[in-house]
């Protein structure tokens, strides 16, 4: 595709045609050419919709949950867009799931764009090319856009670098699920959910995950497993939440406010907690901006995404340099032989790339 085009395309996106919204989001998939000035042209339109990274094991109802959440959404005037991060196909690298019909309650709204994106292989089960994608949602006017994560049991941490609200989906008396949070998702998580909340066990799921957050913010606490309701939002001097999310301070010279992560109940089928779970979700925003957490997750995702695209590039100009001095199965043989060493390598490979870094200091 010539500049022209690209230019085209991009202009029709920012101009809500969603057909350009479908086209974009396939260049940004498949990294075809031409697609990062696509992303450049429209980053200066980006950073005005909220987005929700929803994650958890298997069978925890996510796809309903996001449903659900993406008609509540448009039911209050609100336009959606969902990317859902499916398991890769060993053989082609698509989403195995590819486009199924998971959106039932929004069939025919042209303003839910869905979107089934491959994972490719990526630890936490979200593509390099997901971010991409939310800045494409973002820039075309989205309101809402909500990424739902592969959750296979591997801890989810790509989710924090896309997303602005991070909610952890439980199963009622899934210890096993609670384990797994021990291992690391606990940590990512800004609110909870424990879905199908009308099957047995949900009370103690919902305990224990309260225990939880309760020795993650403070090892030495008095476990309290009460329901925290809306009294998340507070600060180091004793503030609490209002009902209508704003902080009253108890102190003028309070610190800035704290956000402790949520537990909500659920059952997604029947739209059960929804209404509560937007509500915690709102108030979570309301927190990330007037702490400014916000802008300094911005931050930091653009100086990952920096790092990320760094790396890549730098090791696709490595390995080219690699080939043009005989390709690493002549080295590896070298190393085998003992006529050289990996470090050795290292550096005589790196070499060329020192030396034009060094030329900056002349």
């Amino acid at each position: 595709m010539n500049q022209a085009a690209e230019s085209d395309l991009v202009e029709r996106l920012l101009d809500g045609e969603h057909r350009a919204l479908a086209r974009v989001i396939t260049k940004i998939e498949s990294r075809a050419p031409g697609y990062r000035d696509i992303i450049s042209d429209i980053h200066s339109h980006t950073g005005h919709a909220s987005v929700v990274g929803v994650t958890g094991s298997p069978g925890a109802g996510k796809s309903t949950l996001v449903d659900k959440l993406a008609k509540f959404y448009r039911d209050r005037g609100e336009t959606v867009g969902v990317i859902a991060v499916d398991p890769s196909s060993p053989y082609t690298g698509g989403a195995v799931l590819g486009d199924r019909i998971r959106m039932a309650s929004n069939v025919g709204d042209m303003d839910v764009f869905f979107r089934s994106m491959s994972a490719r292989g990526q630890l936490g089960g979200l593509s390099t090319a997901t971010s991409d994608a939310v800045k494409a949602l973002d820039a075309f006017g989205k309101d809402r856009i909500i990424i739902e994560t592969v959750g296979a049991g591997q801890n989810e941490v790509d989710v924090v670098k896309t997303a602005d609200t991070v909610v952890v989906l439980v199963q009622p008396g899934s210890g096993d699920d609670v384990q797994m949070l021990k291992a690391g998702i606990l940590e990512i998580g800004d609110v909870f959910v424990v879905n199908k909340a009308d099957m047995a066990g949900a009370s103690r799921t919902v305990a224990e995950l309260e225990e939880m957050i309760h020795l993650r913010d403070d090892p030495r606490a008095n476990l309290d497993t009460g329901h925290h309701g809306h009294d998340a939002f507070d600060d180091d001097h004793g503030s609490e939440t209002d009902t209508d999310g704003t902080d009253e301070a108890t102190d003028a010279d309070s610190e800035p406010p704290s956000w402790t992560p949520q537990v909500v109940e659920t059952v997604a089928t029947q739209g059960e907690g929804i209404e509560t779970l937007v509500d915690t979700l709102d108030d979570h925003y309301t927190y990330l901006t007037d702490s400014g957490e916000l802008d300094e997750k911005a931050r930091q995702r653009a100086a990952e995404e920096i790092r990320q695209l760094l790396r890549s590039d730098v090791g696709e100009l490595l390995e080219r340099e690699l080939d043009a001095q005989g390709g690493v199965d002549d080295f590896a043989a070298a190393v085998v032989e003992k006529e050289t060493d990996p470090y050795a390598v290292t550096e005589e490979v790196l070499e060329p790339l020192r030396d034009c870094l060094g030329d900056r200091d002349d």
